[in-house]
């Protein structure tokens, strides 16, 4: 088989971990292409070099490709989202300002109660606080969204302002923002360099938020479904073999080369482990599936998670109407999912939504062979979102 470059643009973050390992481990080689990795300085990059032809793939914030279909943003490029690449693995964090004011109030750090969380910051800060984020089309601003207008902060409470994830660190010692919100490990740097805390981990808020995908131009997806399906099957090997824990100090080798995220590989454990460093004195919390890339069919792009999204967007950004929350949430293609994983033995869901939110521990669904069951995926809140109401 003749060996085919593929271009792929990433954010060095430890969510992009299926794309790099596929290349490093050899599953890209298995078949028969090479992962021609480019690390971009910011998410815009990442989108306008998807959409504009400078490469064929992306590592991509799972709102984007929603965004994009909804008329936001400014690039109108059709993109597919034709896996998950993985779900969770956000933190929200305060500075060394904040940190201080809710120790001197009695606050713990506990790491997984958001009602509490909010209640301290609230009572900790006067006015909205400032939270930084990746990108405007985010899981971080939908999570932070959603928690702040269901606790004591209120929709008014935050402010976002857009930071490029390797400079958040940066951005909290030099006082641009008061708390965070970003994939891992850039909370865990801001914390070792002693500029702040972690306060909830974004799965405190959404159990199993898509966070980010895989993303193609939907014409290449086309003109290009053999090249396709060879991506969407070493990414997906890829995911499989970090699942399992013995790959961890190898994958946090990897993800470490300066190629990639150029950070200890011990930052990078943390997250794979779920084994996260809150506080600069070493306090440390345990959170079950962290980041997941493989099980609970987490690969799967649910349409019902992108009609979520698509709901979030047009309640706060509003549309010109021309398309429904529907026809976004097909950007999510669970139908090449399918089709080019069917040769992996994969196990794949038998529906394409679900009921977001509803999954309070490991429920077994109807799938192709049988042996799914996916992991919860409840809101902190109680909520539960039924994607056949609306549009």
């Amino acid at each position: 088989m003749k060996t085919v470059n593929i271009s792929v643009a990433f954010m060095p973050l430890v969510d992009a971990a299926p794309l790099i390992v596929a290349q490093e481990m050899g599953f890209a080689e298995s078949e028969g292409i090479s992962l021609d990795l480019i690390a971009a300085p910011s998410w815009s990059s990442v989108r306008d070099m998807l959409a504009f032809g400078r490469v064929d793939a992306a590592h991509l914030l799972s709102p984007v490709p929603v965004a994009m279909a909804l008329g936001l943003g400014g690039v109108s490029t059709p993109i597919s989202a034709v896996s998950i690449l993985s779900a969770n693995g956000n933190v929200l964090g305060v500075g060394r300002a904040l940190e201080d004011t809710l120790r001197a109030s009695g606050y713990d750090f506990d790491f997984k109660d958001p009602v509490k969380a909010a209640a301290a910051l609230a009572a900790a800060h006067d006015g909205p606080i400032t939270f930084g984020v990746p990108f405007p089309f985010s899981m971080h601003v939908e999570l932070l969204r959603y928690w702040g207008a269901r606790t004591a902060l209120g929709e008014d409470g935050i402010e976002i302002r857009t930071v490029p994830p390797p400079l958040m660190a940066e951005a909290l010692a030099a006082g641009d923002i008061d708390a965070l919100c970003v994939g891992e490990p850039w909370g865990s740097v801001a914390v070792d360099r002693g500029l702040g805390a972690l306060l909830l981990p974004g799965k405190a808020i959404w159990e199993f938020a898509p966070e980010k995908v895989l993303a193609v131009r939907t014409d290449w997806a086309e003109t290009e479904p053999d090249l396709l399906g060879r991506l969407m099957r070493a990414v997906w090997r890829a995911g499989r073999w970090l699942s399992s824990p013995e790959s961890r100090s190898t994958a946090g080798e990897i993800l470490s080369r300066k190629a990639y995220l150029d950070v200890p590989a011990e930052l990078i454990d943390r997250a794979l482990s779920g084994e996260l460093t809150v506080t600069s004195s070493g306090a440390q919390r345990t959170v079950d599936h962290f980041v997941e890339f493989h099980t609970g069919a987490a690969t799967f792009p649910w349409r019902s998670q992108a009609k979520w999204i698509a709901q979030q967007l047009q309640q706060r950004h509003g549309t010109n109407g021309a398309v429904s929350t529907s026809q976004a949430a097909h950007v999510f293609r669970s139908d090449l999912h399918r089709s080019h994983l069917a040769s992996t033995g994969a196990d794949l869901p038998g529906a394409s939504e679900k009921l977001e939110g509803a999954i309070r521990h490991a429920t077994a669904v109807a799938s192709m062979k049988g042996g799914i069951s996916l992991l919860p995926d409840a809101f902190f809140d109680g909520q539960i979102f039924d994607p056949s109401e609306g549009n």
